[in-house]
C-alpha cells in the first residue's frame, strides 16, 4: 500500500539548518508530483512547497521561499526539504504526500527554539 515515513525532524537553534527526507512506497514515484505540508501548533495545515514528477518545477510558500528547498531522487523514491535559516515560526509536524493525493504519513516533528 501507498506509505510515507517522513524523517529528518528535531530541536535546532534559529537560523540553524535541517534536512527532512519522505521514503516513499507502494506506488510509481517517478510519475507524480509530490509536496511538503506543515502543521503548526492551532494552525491549519499549510502547503510548504511541491516538486513535479521529473523535478523540472518547484513551488514554494511565501513564508520559506529563498530558505526552503524541496528535491527528489527517482531512483531511491525520496522527496527530500532543505531547510535553511530556520525560524521559531518553522516550528511545526511536516508531512509529504503525493501533491493530488489523500494518504499522509506520520509525520516528523520540527522545533525551532533557543
Amino acid at each position: 500500500q501507498v506509505q510515507f515515513v517522513e524523517s529528518g525532524g528535531g530541536l535546532v537553534q534559529p537560523g540553524g539548518s535541517l534536512r527532512l527526507s519522505c521514503a516513499a512506497s507502494g506506488f510509481i514515484f517517478k510519475i507524480y508530483d509530490m509536496s511538503w505540508y506543515r502543521r503548526a501548533p492551532g494552525k491549519e495545515r499549510e502547503l510548504v512547497a511541491s516538486i513535479s514528477a521529473f523535478g523540472g518545477t518547484t513551488n514554494y510558500a511565501d513564508s520559506v521561499k529563498g530558505r526552503f528547498t524541496i528535491s527528489r531522487d527517482n531512483v531511491e523514491n525520496v522527496v527530500y526539504l532543505q531547510m535553511n535559516s530556520l525560524k521559531p515560526e518553522d516550528t511545526a509536524m511536516y508531512y509529504c504526500k503525493i501533491s493530488s493525493g489523500i494518504l499522509w504519513g506520520q509525520g516528523t516533528q520540527v522545533t525551532v527554539a533557543s
